[in-house]
């Protein structure tokens, strides 16, 4: 069996069943299931073969869905691609995985033409009508013959998802097949998610948070998927009320959004039986706000690689503010010391994660599998203890990656920028709390001997270079940087620095 299955044998028990709503139109499960074999025959019929990757451009959609369980029934692979990142930073992602195929969105396309970026190697597809050069996507998927068989197992790679979108080394987590399917049935009990729910998806579904915390557990259930391309709060609110949405998953920038909507403390949310939130710790007064409301807050912990669904709270546990929840029903979780020994209850230890819901690996990058994963068991990186009654507190993370907005920034790629600059002596990027965006990034840059650095100029090394949530927002600039004794940069002492330097700056 294949992912694919999951639609076929919902569209032979109910073949009118919305299974997604998605721009005015609604697709039954069996117009999805017509969706998905057309996309095979597509797909198939420009030579895709298991093993191979398909790359997708373009904000969230219905080809999103059909391209993902395509290449499940292939067993090909599917790579959907950040659309924030700039087209140089799609060029070095897709040197790295390669794609057989790369299927994009027309502004995305455009974007790539304007810039000059050479994609080598990949048959090029445009959804949106014919482009000079490049193959008519949805021509040749209405006119392809319907696949309703293929190569795809469950042991398969299905998904790679890309843990950051640096020029410099992304690193590609890769799913199977199986580990989709325990991630839903982890979904399946955090959610209590039944084929009555209705789901609404808003986060970006190149990120494992908007495709598998509900969206593909909640077509494993046989329930229907409102489908927004992208998140607007206005919008939000207004689907919440007129579909009587059940379910979905806001991260705490998009719920402070919400909060600022006029009609929130008006609007008829009785339907709703929880919101999920995630991707970094959760301030307990966002928390409180919207549980004013009467709507429980449940959290979910966990990483691009692991699937992410492995920690979380039910919605018996929401009134536990400030705790991540309990592992997993298919999950297993230690906290351990430097030495990898278990720490006692109460006690703060690196959070190791394992389950048939995590990563095979990253895509051709053994030396940092190996880091990754030992013996089955994912390091997540992130500092955590167990409270009395067994529920996971994150304390802090042990990576220095910087979470703004739910999107992960990596400040090593940054720090590679700014250190290209003549005038720049050395440089760090840090992050620092900001009440709307969780963190923003800051350049502390030492200027060479002699040179001439302003904050604008700093800032303007990142145009065109990476992603716009990726520049920092402010530039400190300083003597010298703190380093260890093994002349490693001390980061949390520039963090401290930084907080110091900004809170003495007039307003």
């Amino acid at each position: 069996m294949n992912l694919s299955d999951w639609i076929e044998r919902w569209a032979a028990f109910d073949a009118a069943k919305p299974a997604v709503r998605y721009e005015g139109a609604t697709f039954s499960y069996g117009d999805l299931a017509d969706t998905i074999a057309r996309t095979a025959g597509a797909l198939a019929e420009l030579g895709v073969r298991r093993g191979d990757r398909v790359g997708w451009l373009g904000l969230n959609s219905i080809e999103n869905i059909g391209l993902l369980f395509a290449c499940a029934r292939l067993g090909a692979i599917f790579v959907p691609l950040n659309w924030r990142l700039t087209p140089l930073e799609h060029q070095a992602v897709t040197a790295n995985f390669e794609p057989g195929l790369l299927i994009m969105e027309p502004p995305f396309a455009h974007a790539i033409a304007a810039k000059g970026v050479i994609l080598r190697g990949p048959k090029l597809a445009c959804t949106g009508g014919a482009r000079p050069g490049w193959i008519d996507w949805d021509a040749l998927v209405q006119d392809a013959s319907p696949l309703t068989s293929g190569e795809g197992g469950s042991d398969d790679p299905v998904l790679i998802c890309y843990t950051s979108g640096t020029t410099g080394e992304p690193k590609g987590a890769i799913h199977t097949q199986d580990g989709l399917l325990w991630n839903a049935i982890n979904s399946t009990h955090m959610h209590d998610l039944t084929s009555q729910d209705r789901v609404l998806t808003t986060l970006p579904m190149f990120h494992v948070g908007g495709l598998n915390i509900q969206t593909t557990p909640a077509l494993h259930a046989g329930a229907t998927v409102t489908l927004h391309r992208r998140f607007d709060p206005a919008a939000t609110l207004e689907t919440l009320v007129r579909e009587r949405i059940t379910l979905t998953v806001l991260v705490p920038t998009q719920l402070d959004m919400m909060l600022a909507e006029p009609r929130w403390l008006t609007a008829d949310l009785s339907s709703l039986r929880c919101i999920s939130t995630g991707s970094t710790i959760i301030p307990p007064v966002l928390v409180h706000a919207i549980q004013a409301r009467g709507i429980p807050v449940i959290q979910v912990f966990g990483s691009t690689e692991t699937g992410p669904v492995s920690v979380f709270q039910r919605v018996a546990d929401s009134g536990k503010v400030g705790v991540a929840g309990r592992c997993a029903l298919h999950c297993e979780m230690r906290l351990v010391d430097a030495r990898d020994n278990d720490v006692a209850a109460g006690q703060s230890g690196e959070i190791l994660l394992k389950g048939r819901n995590i990563m095979a690996g990253y895509w051709r990058d053994e030396a940092a599998t190996s880091e990754a994963l030992n013996d089955g068991w994912f390091r997540t990186g992130d500092i955590g203890h167990l409270t009395e009654d067994g529920f996971l507190v994150i304390d802090d993370r042990k990576k220095d990656v910087i979470i703004s907005g739910g999107e992960n920034i990596y400040p090593a790629a940054l720090e590679a920028i700014l250190k290209e600059s003549p005038a720049i002596e050395e440089a760090a990027v840090v992050g620092r709390p900001d009440q709307h965006w969780g963190e923003v990034a800051v350049a502390v840059v030492v200027p060479r001997p002699g040179a001439r650095l302003t904050a604008d100029a700093v800032l303007g090394l990142f145009q065109d270079r990476v992603a716009r949530y990726k520049h920092p927002r402010e530039v400190v600039f300083a003597e010298r940087l703190p380093k260890t004794s093994i002349g490693k940069l001390a980061k949390a002492d520039i963090r401290r620095f930084v907080l110091e330097t900004l809170l003495q700056a007039p307003v």
